[in-house]
C-alpha cells in the first residue's frame, strides 16, 4: 500500500453528513460521578468522549455493550480492566472489548483522557446529540 492508497479522493460512495469542528471546551459538560466530568462528540457511527478527572475522582467498575479505547492526554490515570490494573499516561492507550468489566480514578492530580466508543455509547447519545444540534 502507498500513500497514494491512504490519501485518495477516490470516492467509493456518498457523504453521510456534513463535517463539522467541535471546540470541546465550549460543550456543556455531563457528570455521571462526583468530579468526573464528559464532553461527548457525535459523529455518525462514532463517539468520543473528552473526560476530566479531578484529583481522586472515580469511575467506578463497570460494563457495557460498546468497544471502548481509552487515551490519556494529560495527567495519569489509574486504570482497570477485568481485575489487573495499570497506571497510564500521556500517550497511553487500554483497549476494552464489550462486556469486559473495566473503572478508574485519580490519585492526587487531575487527568483528561478521551474515550472511542464504537458504536456510540448509548448512556452518553441524548446529551450529545444536543449538543451537536441534533445532529447526527
Amino acid at each position: 500500500m502507498t500513500d497514494q492508497d491512504h490519501f485518495t479522493l477516490h470516492a467509493a460512495g456518498q457523504p453521510t453528513a456534513q463535517g463539522r469542528f467541535v471546540r470541546t471546551a465550549d460543550l456543556e459538560p455531563i457528570s455521571f460521578a462526583p468530579g468526573l466530568d464528559f464532553r461527548p462528540v457525535l459523529g455518525d457511527r462514532m463517539l468520543a468522549n473528552f473526560a476530566y478527572y479531578e484529583p481522586h475522582a472515580v469511575a467506578p467498575l463497570h460494563v457495557h455493550e460498546e468497544e471502548q479505547i481509552v487515551i490519556v492526554i494529560r495527567g495519569a490515570l489509574e486504570f482497570e480492566i477485568d481485575g489487573e490494573t495499570r497506571t497510564l499516561l500521556p500517550g497511553d492507550a487500554a483497549v476494552v472489548p464489550p462486556w469486559v468489566p473495566h473503572g478508574a480514578h485519580t490519585t492526587d492530580a487531575p487527568c483528561l483522557e478521551v474515550d472511542v466508543f464504537s458504536p456510540p455509547r448509548r448512556t452518553l447519545l441524548e446529551h450529545a446529540r444536543a449538543q451537536a444540534g441534533g445532529a447526527p
